[in-house]
């Protein structure tokens, strides 16, 4: 909801969307000068007309995709890789390279609709042609958000982000119509709008790497480790900082005699979250991009020492090696393209005492349920009363996630004796330290009992 809104209140500031607030606005006051009412009401049905449009297309991919394809798609490599292209495309076409427009026949057709009806239906059409007069800016944002909420793997996500788009959308027509004063106080179009587009450009850029790199790690191609991904990221904000500043300048640029306020500051957050992630180079955690950036032990130059690292990647490897040291084990079903596994691991397993648990304490166990790496051969398995093929080593792991522990969600933590029988109740994604040291702890203790 909150992403979905941030995303509508950027769009806001793009050039195609941004000129239409005072001119849609305008026109319905002046559509009905002697009642100043009926303006309004107008105006906000207008509003509410465009969080329906968004709405409806939020329903609409849960509805082609269904709850279990969203789901695939958080660890899918295949479709983390058409993510990282579709966002590169999104970031070519913000820093002025073209413009994604639809058939001008779409919007004329939509727009004579608007003119030939009355009403509220002429109202709907007049908000439907606003969602394509400014799909150029409005349609990488939308699909940015897309990309994101459908990867959360929750059904409701993509309507949920919509309506917070909607609404941050919809907010400035109402208000305006309302309040017709404030129009005059409103910034004039100009160049900072295109100004807009660029920065988005750097974070569309930064962003598809995320979804590179899942893909990288689940097909174990080795080309975008935690050092080459830093590096990237390193060089994006930079440059962005240069461009806030007016050091580097794209082709649809005006000329900037002055550096504002709001720019430099952007220009410092930008340049200092740069100098933030160099110590990373060197194995830093970098807590504040766990979620993102790929697990530390891709990294080939590790001077730090606070990671903790599975005995095994392997459950009979690992459940053998447990019952030789008689240790408990604890099983962390993880994937290569899970955020919550990396906040995980980043911020919790980075504590001392947990640690320490880990690693005197138990045998770890990493099982990757998006790993693609073949199985020697077939595994056919009866589940739900049909035949499931496992043909990777992930779905092996995930089959035994569903199978054993009925559950299909990552992290997703649980205590083992030596013969693999449950020591406790299961820990999901829960950051709070204290309770996950407290799930070892039980763990450990009827271990020993």
């Amino acid at each position: 909801m909150i992403a979905g809104f941030l995303g509508g209140f950027i769009a806001l500031l793009t050039p195609c969307v941004w000129p239409l607030i005072p001119m849609t606005v305008s026109f319905f006051l002046k559509r009905n000068k002697a009642n100043r009412k009926k303006a309004i009401s107008d105006a906000i049905l207008y509003g509410v007309s465009i969080i329906v449009i968004y709405l409806l297309l939020g329903l609409a991919i849960t509805g082609i995709f269904g709850a279990s394809a969203l789901n695939d798609l958080a660890t899918n490599a295949v479709f983390n890789i058409m993510f990282f292209a579709l966002l590169v495309f999104f970031a070519i076409s913000f820093f002025g390279a073209f413009d994604l427009v639809l058939p001008a026949s779409w919007t004329n057709k939509i727009d004579s609709k608007a003119d030939s009806t009355t009403g509220m239906l002429s109202i709907f059409f007049m908000a439907f042609t606003l969602a394509l007069v400014s799909f150029s800016c409005t349609g990488p944002i939308i699909g940015t958000l897309l990309v994101e909420t459908a990867t959360t793997g929750s059904i409701i996500a993509p309507a949920i982000g919509m309506f917070g788009f909607a609404l941050a959308l919809a907010i400035p027509f109402s208000f305006f119509a309302i309040f017709p004063s404030f129009l005059e106080s409103m910034p004039k179009s100009g160049g900072w709008l295109n100004s807009v587009k660029v920065v988005l450009g750097f974070l569309e850029l930064a962003l598809a790497l995320k979804f590179l790199s899942v893909a990288d790690l689940a097909y174990g191609w080795g080309i975008l480790d935690r050092e080459t991904f830093l590096v990237l990221w390193i060089i994006i904000f930079a440059m962005l900082g240069f461009y806030l500043l007016g050091k580097l300048k794209m082709a649809h640029d005006s000329d900037v005699p002055h550096v504002s306020v709001p720019r430099l500051f952007m220009s410092i957050i930008s340049l200092s979250f740069a100098l933030y992630m160099v110590p990373g180079l060197w194995g830093a955690p970098l807590k504040a991009i766990s979620a993102f950036a790929p697990p530390m032990y891709t990294q080939d130059f590790n001077l730090y020492e606070g990671a903790v690292h599975a005995k095994s990647l392997d459950y009979e490897t690992g459940m053998a090696y447990a019952k030789q040291v008689n240790k408990p084990v604890l099983i962390d079903f993880s994937g290569y393209g899970c955020v919550n596994c990396r906040k995980m691991e980043a911020s919790v397993w980075t504590d001392p005492r947990v640690k320490s648990l880990i690693d005197d304490e138990f045998v770890l166990i990493t099982l990757m349920v998006d790993d693609k790496t073949k199985l020697p051969e077939i595994i056919e398995v009866e589940e739900n009363g049909r035949t499931t093929k496992l043909k990777t080593i992930g779905d092996k792991w995930s089959y035994l996630q569903r199978h054993k522990f009925a559950s299909n969600s990552q992290p997703f933590y649980v205590v083992l004796d030596t013969d693999g029988k449950p020591l406790s109740t299961s820990y999901a994604f829960d950051e709070n330290i204290d309770n996950y040291v407290e799930f070892l702890q039980f763990g450990m203790s009827n271990f020993s009992k």
